[in-house]
């Protein structure tokens, strides 16, 4: 074959490709969600003169930006590319982390560092501003307790950048100082959460539960039943991974009190409320089983024990874990509200507390977060 073949050769297969790929972009069915990464895909942009014109000065905005997006997301077989290159990036060069994940003994983590004070003092602005707003003359059980993430476990000995959580823990304890501080860290281990996800795991938390009850003055000791799901759940570190990690699986706690009590959650257009279980097993076989505590992301939910022997009643300020361990604190409680300030503005709580029947007076408050959400706080409201 001479040079001039050669290159003609090389010409047409280039074409090919690209044109080819080019085609399959723009004409193989897209998907409505992109499962790996648990977010819709980007939608072509419209093309408009004042859009085009952005371009270079307004970038981000501009239409070329956002057919970038497009393009990417739209790109044909990518989970299998973005597979490939995690396990080319992992197990050929050997990239200590790919997209900011990394594996340490089948546990998937995704690095967390620096310490941001800024995030920190903000938490303890919110947390401020709801104390004195709705509990400062009301009651006197207020108390903060802190939820590791597995970079807590798994960083540092792994040679990965790890948070200064003492310093994180002590600066909002400082900031915080009307609440008693509940110290969970030693109770925890990373097998007491998901490998291929954030989040701990319900049936391994029993105990903390059981510390939290204790240090507020509440009962314990009630005995649970382990019901697994068979569903596999791929968390959210599995599609930032893009490795073929094994599934975990998701077992959930019942009780004759879990059994029979009410459960009110806010619809997530309206924010009314609606009736509800605790675990919804419409999420369950959903796109995040993890959802199936509580329902996942809402702004307000409220159990209710009618087997309790307290009229005691628990107010939870939290994020996603409080899904899982708030089903484990209704044993000392006649009551048990979770509100999650990412969804709701502080300032609006005094509107919505009648309508889920919030009673601040007396009540039992906790404020429980994770340090992933506390070092990322501009998300509270």
């Amino acid at each position: 074959m001479n040079t001039k073949i050669k290159n003609i050769v090389v010409c047409v297969s280039m074409a090919i490709l690209l044109f080819g790929l080019s085609a399959l972009c723009f004409f193989m069915p897209k998907d409505d969600f992109l499962d790996a990464e648990r977010r819709e895909p980007a939608a072509f942009p419209e093309f408009t003169f004042e859009s085009v014109m952005k371009d270079g000065v307004e970038y981000g905005n501009s239409f070329m930006s956002k057919f970038e997006d497009y393009a990417v997301d739209s790109f044909p077989f990518r989970d299998s590319f973005r597979t490939l290159k995690a396990l080319f990036a992992n197990y050929v060069i050997l990239q200590k982390d790919n997209n900011n994940i990394y594996i340490s003994d089948g546990y998937a983590s995704k690095l967390e560092y620096p310490l941001k004070d800024s995030m920190i003092a903000h938490a303890g602005n919110r947390f401020n501003y709801i104390y004195k707003t709705y509990l400062e003359g009301k009651t006197d059980n207020v108390y903060l307790s802190i939820i590791p993430d597995k970079n807590y476990f798994l960083a540092e000995e792994n040679g990965y950048p790890v948070l200064d959580y003492n310093k994180l823990v002590n600066d909002l304890k400082s900031d915080t100082d009307f609440a008693e501080y509940i110290d969970i860290f030693g109770l925890l281990e990373i097998e007491d959460y998901y490998k291929t996800d954030t989040h701990w795991k319900q049936e391994n938390i029993k105990d903390v539960a059981a510390h939290l009850l204790a240090s507020m003055g509440a009962q314990t000791g009630t005995e649970y039943k382990e019901n697994t799901l068979d569903n596999p759940f791929y968390g959210v570190y599995y599609g930032q991974a893009a490795l073929p990690l094994a599934p975990d699986t998701i077992k959930y706690l019942t009780s004759d009190a879990l059994n029979n009590c009410k459960v009110t959650v806010s619809h997530p257009l309206t924010g009314k409320p609606m009736e509800s279980t605790v675990y919804n097993m419409d999420k369950a076989y959903g796109k995040d089983p993890y959802e199936m505590f509580l329902s996942g992301a809402i702004s307000i939910a409220t159990i209710e024990n009618p087997d309790a022997e307290t009229d005691k009643e628990l107010i939870i300020f939290r994020d996603s874990f409080g899904s899982s361990i708030a089903p484990l604190l209704l044993e000392g409680y006649s009551k048990v509200t979770l509100l999650d300030i990412r969804y709701v503005q502080s300032n609006l709580l005094s509107m919505m507390a009648p309508v889920y029947g919030i009673d601040f007076e007396n009540a039992d408050v906790l404020f429980l977060y994770s340090t992933l959400v506390l070092n990322s706080a501009n998300i509270l409201n």
